[in-house]
């Protein structure tokens, strides 16, 4: 018998980064969280400590921060491309780099029924997310968004379910649906409009979550997944997860007061997690596409 190392990589978590345009008198802000991790002939680091082929995690860092003034954050996905292609083609000897960015949204503050130019209010939306891996198979961009928070108040079902000696559930055809949903989606191309096309997905999803009849959040997602991949051939796959936030009428008959649909009691925990990924059945191989760094996107 032998033992021998496995996969490994190693770089920078969760350098926070905050990118100010200041070109004109109306600045623009792109707040992000980046993470880098390299791959190549680093056995001898663990093997035996030889750090001769190690570029420093601090380094990896400041790359981070040089590339975004040098080369700018104008898109996370593109910004991510940029570091990684870097790493691979500039860095001797990595032979594969994963890039990993969450950009956190700002609206820009109202003051006197205008927006302000230079001052931002952080908001409650979702947490854009952006995965690149650059190897010798190819370049690879997941893009995606984790914490879309959801909530229908009817057009949801749940009947018909498989029932045993331990099922107390009571069927429903109108109930409360909420979710804080996690998309991720694999293109099949780097020339792609990032802003246009995230937007474009976000839109796509919400749409069909309010206006599908939901028999279950297993369809709803199905949807989703369905009318994204439809509306951009570019888009091999999309996987989603989505938590269901359970709100549980509640009995008001020992008050003598009727709740028809109300007045809900919103539970964290436990909760139902459905997930799934719908694709094309001719897409290309994810080859590392899907091998995560630091695990934010």
């Amino acid at each position: 018998m032998a033992i021998i190392l496995g996969d490994n990589q190693y770089g920078k978590a969760e350098s926070r980064l905050v990118r100010i345009y200041r070109d004109s008198a109306r600045h623009e802000i792109r707040d992000i969280n980046v993470s880098t991790a390299l791959r190549g002939p680093f056995a001898p680091a663990h093997l035996s400590g030889d750090q001769s082929n190690v570029l420093p995690t601090d380094t990896q860092k400041n790359t981070a921060y040089a590339f975004a003034k040098s080369k700018g954050v104008e898109s996370i996905e593109e910004f991510g491309l940029n570091l990684a292609r870097h790493f691979v083609d500039d860095v001797d000897p990595v032979e594969g780099a994963r890039v990993e960015v969450e950009e956190y949204a700002w609206t820009r503050a109202i003051v006197d029924g205008v927006e302000h130019d230079h001052t931002w209010t952080r908001t409650g939306a979702e947490t854009r997310t952006a995965a690149i891996t650059v190897d010798a198979t190819g370049e690879y961009v997941v893009g995606g968004f984790k914490d879309l928070v959801l909530l229908k108040s009817t057009g949801s079902e749940f009947a018909g379910f498989l029932v045993d000696e331990f099922t107390t559930l009571a069927e429903t055809h109108d109930r409360v649906m909420a979710t804080s949903l996690v998309a991720k989606w694999r293109f099949t191309s780097t020339d792609v409009d990032w802003e246009d096309v995230y937007a474009g997905i976000k839109t796509i999803m919400v749409k069909q979550f309010a206006t599908l009849q939901s028999l279950a959040l297993q369809q709803t997602l199905w949807h989703m997944g369905k009318a994204v991949l439809e509306a951009y051939p570019f888009i091999a796959e999309v996987r989603l997860s989505a938590p269901n936030k359970h709100h549980f009428i509640v009995d008001l008959a020992p008050f003598e007061m009727d709740n028809p649909g109300e007045v809900f009691f919103a539970a964290d925990r436990p909760y139902g997690l459905i997930q799934a990924t719908v694709q094309r059945d001719d897409a290309p191989p994810a080859n590392d596409a899907w091998r995560s760094a630091a695990g934010l996107a």
